[in-house]
C-alpha cells in the first residue's frame, strides 16, 4: 500500500469520497468523538483506531482542517448510506425552472395573441419562466418601435399571474421580454 498525503484548506467542505477511514488516517494526534457524540479527547491515531476496533466500528476523519484533525467513531457503511439518501432527498426536493419561449410577429391578430397568452399562463402556473420573442422580418425592421405595444399588451394580459422579469429589449432582428411567476 502506497503512502500519500493530502493537505486541506482550513474549513473546506468534504464529501464521502474525501473521507479518510481507519488505516488511511496518518495524523500523529487526532481529536476523537465517540459513537454517541461524546468527546473522548485528543489521542494518537493508533489509540483511536484501537478504540474503534474494540467497538466494532470505523474511525472516520470528519474534519481534516481542524488542529488537531477531528475523527469520529461510527459505522462507515451506514454513514455513507444515510449520506447518499440525504443527497437524493435534497435533489428530489429541488425545483428546476425551465424557460419556455413564445414567438410572436408584429402583425399578430387579437385572437392569436389571446391563444399565446393562454399558453404562457399555463407555463407560468407550472412555475416556468416565459420568454416572449417578437420577431421582425424585412420591412418590419423599420417599425420596431411601434411594435413594443404588443409585448406590453401581452404582459398586461398576464398581470394576475406574472411579473415582468426583464423589460423588452431589442436583440438583432427580435425584441425579447421575460415573464416570471408572481410571488405571493
Amino acid at each position: 500500500m502506497s503512502t500519500f498525503f493530502i493537505s486541506y484548506a482550513e474549513g473546506t467542505e468534504i464529501n464521502n469520497n474525501d473521507l479518510f477511514i481507519n488505516e488511511q488516517i496518518r495524523d500523529r494526534e487526532v481529536r476523537v468523538i465517540g459513537e454517541s457524540g461524546e468527546q473522548l479527547g485528543v489521542m494518537s491515531s493508533f489509540e483511536a483506531r484501537k478504540l474503534a476496533e474494540e467497538a466494532g466500528l470505523d474511525l472516520v476523519k470528519v474534519s481534516p482542517g481542524a488542529k488537531p484533525p477531528v475523527c469520529k467513531i461510527l459505522d462507515y457503511g451506514k454513514f455513507k448510506y444515510e449520506q447518499t439518501r440525504k443527497d437524493k432527498e435534497a435533489k428530489r426536493k429541488q425545483k428546476t425552472v425551465e424557460i419556455k419561449e413564445i414567438r410572436l410577429s408584429p402583425n399578430i391578430d387579437t385572437n392569436d395573441l389571446n391563444t399565446k397568452v393562454n399558453a404562457a399562463r399555463k407555463f407560468l402556473e407550472r412555475g416556468d419562466r416565459v420568454k416572449i420573442t417578437l420577431r421582425f422580418r424585412g420591412r418590419e425592421m423599420a417599425h420596431m418601435g411601434a411594435s413594443v405595444h404588443i409585448l406590453t399588451d401581452f404582459a398586461n394580459a398576464l398581470t394576475d399571474v406574472a411579473v415582468v422579469d426583464k423589460q423588452p429589449k431589442v436583440e438583432g432582428r427580435s425584441m425579447t421580454m421575460f415573464l416570471a411567476e408572481k410571488r405571493n
